[in-house]
């Protein structure tokens, strides 16, 4: 079966600034792409080259088997997009801007009327659709801008910070929303927020200065953290450097730190050989001398660590 999104060596040149070059990605039906990068990456761009709202200097798009450049009435319809700071029109309601987006969509009557209470109810917006959008606070604006991607239900959504302006309840009502949809849907999202790549992404693609750096699952992502599979150990000890020697005799241990200290309990993160597994010898050890645990697990490794090793020079991580 053919990706839904399909981008091959995707290129975007403003003057003497190269914005995007050489991105290659595709996307299935049941996928939520991350789309992850610094400020200045490459990703807005790149997600309006997908949308054709601008124009390639190099390479080709194709949305549900649909060419954006030579077939772009055809690959528009397939495509839901909610942009950059969710424009729209602040004198009209969001009622009047929904109808008039679906209408611009080929929505009529009674499937018009089902459509706008289906996603009306889906984005929570009962409570403002009679407000001018001007009035509406970021939150509800970004709401009303999800609705019009939404609105037609398209086989492949783009959403340029879907959350961004959201408050907490709202910020898992709208990753619920689009957990649900990705079952039927291709669906791209760039964000900052990473734990957001954890709620709802089944890929994360790492972008910087207009290229691919890395492009896996989270947990694949995650394996490149130099704290995978470590041993994170809350002790109450009040003579740290002596457990911190002891763990560094345990088989297996690369390093052992001190990352907190309080006045009875310190953490420890202790870091394995590569390949190894230690989470067996350090909780023998443990027993061993009989310490006072209060918490023991193994680190996944953080995605932000990741972020940084990737997209940040290497003077700057030090």
């Amino acid at each position: 079966m053919s990706a839904m999104v399909d981008i091959r060596q995707l290129r975007k040149v403003f003057g003497r600034i190269v914005a995007v070059e050489d991105v290659s990605l595709t996307v299935e039906r049941g996928e939520v792409l991350g789309f992850l990068g610094p400020n200045g990456a490459g990703k807005s761009t790149t997600m309006k080259m997908i949308t054709g709202f601008l124009t390639p200097t190099k390479g080709t798009v194709r949305v549900n088997g649909f060419d954006v450049q030579e077939q772009s009435i055809a690959a528009k319809k397939s495509l839901g997009y909610l942009p950059e700071g969710a424009p729209a029109y602040g004198d009209m309601t969001p009622m009047s801007f929904l109808v008039f987006v679906g209408k611009l969509r080929g929505l009529r009557g009674a499937d018009l009327q089902q459509r706008l209470s289906e996603t009306i109810r889906k984005v929570n917006l009962e409570g403002v659709m009679h407000q001018s959008i001007d009035t509406l606070s970021k939150g509800f604006k970004r709401r009303v801008g999800l609705a019009q991607a939404i609105l037609h239900d398209p086989p492949v959504l783009i959403l340029d910070e879907p959350t961004d302006g959201l408050d907490p309840n709202q910020k898992h009502e709208v990753r619920e929303l689009i957990k649900a949809m990705a079952r039927e849907k291709a669906i791209i999202l760039s964000t900052h927020i990473l734990e957001e790549v954890h709620a709802v992404c089944t890929r994360a693609m790492i972008i910087a200065k207009g290229r691919v750096i890395t492009d896996g699952t989270p947990a694949e992502l995650e394996a490149r953290s130099p704290w995978h599979n470590a041993v994170i150990l809350r002790v109450r000890s009040t003579h740290p450097g002596d457990v911190r020697a002891i763990l560094l005799d345990v088989p297996g241990v690369r390093k052992a730190q001190v990352i907190e200290e309080g006045e009875a309990e310190h953490v420890y993160r202790v870091v394995p050989e590569e390949g190894r597994q230690i989470l067996g010898a350090v909780s023998q050890c443990v027993h061993r001398h009989n310490w006072d645990v209060v918490e023991l697990f193994v680190s996944r490794g953080q995605l932000d660590e990741v972020f940084r090793s990737l997209t940040m020079p290497a003077q700057a991580l030090t």
